[in-house]
């Protein structure tokens, strides 16, 4: 009976081995989601913890990697470096065309109070069509120069009547600063902090104009294999969209300490922000369409863009 015991013991343990092996035992493979992000919701998101709260069931590790600028997260996609991502308007346009594997994932609402045409408070320009001719600072490919685009044309100004100088938010500040620049197409908290130390006067805003909104996203690779990833991100930050809109002080005190900017700047660039994220919809992806058409046909791309390879299944 013992010889019985010790031969079953045996075999079991065989078994145990044999099963183990194969994988049969193993525990599920870990997930990784690999986050670059700027200096904005996502970092907020990051100092809660509710997103690796809610992931740790799903067995998926969340890693956070901090980048300057949205071309700087996009390169860092198409390497294959993050997983997620936040960006404007323009720059997941450029990336697409240079080959980064994509997939808008979600959406902010429109954001048209928050980037603006700045003139000098004593500047002789008092309605868009006086920026004929004028030296006009922004920054290349971004959400403003399509905003400059399309409101020359609504004044019947063409893209050529004015005389664009590429710089970046930092250099194109210290430009308006000296006047060197009659006008600066720049969005918040720069424009907000272009009205509060500057005395800059606002010509014009993308009210009627353009949407501005704001995207996530990820690789089409990540995003069809980790819907369940992708969907949890998106409705925590939903949250703090949410409480940011019913805590206007509280999200600017935070951003402040974040961004290094005094407390009325912020607040002034949060007075006028829209509050809302969404799935993204092809009437959305419509609105990226239509800024890379015109880039393209204004020679700032290499080729024509399809927004529609840039989506996932399941878009309204």
């Amino acid at each position: 009976m013992k010889t019985r015991r010790n031969f079953l013991k045996i075999s079991l343990g065989a078994l145990a081995s044999t099963l183990a092996g194969t994988g049969a035992f193993a525990a599920a493979p870990e997930r990784a989601l690999r986050i670059g992000n700027q200096k904005g919701y996502l970092s907020l998101l990051k100092g809660r913890g509710t997103l690796e709260q809610r992931l740790a069931p799903l067995g998926v590790k969340v890693s956070w990697t901090e980048f300057t600028a949205g071309p700087v997260q996009l390169e860092a996609l198409n390497v294959g470096s993050i997983d997620f991502g936040d960006v404007g308007e323009a720059p997941p346009i450029f990336a697409q065309a240079a080959g980064a594997p994509l997939a808008y994932v979600a959406a902010t609402v429109q954001r048209p109070q928050s980037e603006a045409v700045l003139v000098p408070r004593q500047s002789s320009v008092h309605k868009v069509e006086d920026l004929k001719g004028k030296r006009i600072a922004l920054n290349k490919g971004s959400n403003v120069h399509y905003f400059l685009v399309e409101l020359l044309r609504q004044h019947g100004l063409r893209y050529t009547d004015v005389n664009l100088m590429f710089l970046s938010p930092a250099d194109a500040r210290a430009a308006f600063e000296n006047a060197s620049v009659d006008a600066w197409a720049i969005w918040d908290p720069f424009y907000a902090a272009a009205e509060g130390a500057l005395g800059a006067r606002k010509l014009a805003d993308a009210t009627g104009v353009v949407g501005n909104r704001a995207y996530y996203f990820s690789s089409l690779d990540y995003a069809r294999k980790n819907p369940d990833v992708i969907r949890i991100l998106i409705e925590e930050l939903g949250k703090i969209d949410v409480w940011g809109s019913q805590n206007r002080a509280a999200l600017s005190a935070e951003l402040a300490a974040l961004w290094g900017l005094p407390a009325n700047v912020v607040s002034t660039a949060i007075d006028r922000t829209q509050f809302g994220t969404g799935p993204i919809t092809h009437a959305i992806l419509g609105e990226q369409q239509k800024i890379a058409d015109t880039f393209f046909d204004l020679g700032l791309l290499p080729k024509r863009v399809n927004v529609l390879e840039a989506s996932v299944p399941g878009i309204a």
